[in-house]
């Protein structure tokens, strides 16, 4: 992983959703799933696009 390809990363994870965030550390594993996908989502996308944000806000 190039410095680049972090910058981005560190990027969405800064301005991740407080619910995201909340989600991710759920012991309901429907919830914590839905937020891991939503990440992953987030920073496949912002990836794609070079940003550190996602295009869908």
């Amino acid at each position: 992983m190039d410095e680049n390809m972090t910058a981005v990363i560190l990027r969405v994870l800064e301005r991740a959703p407080q619910w995201l965030r909340h989600d991710l550390e759920s012991k309901d594993t429907s919830a914590r799933r839905r937020a891991e996908e939503t990440l992953a989502a987030m920073i496949a996308d912002a990836l794609a696009n070079q940003t550190g944000t996602c295009s869908q806000g």
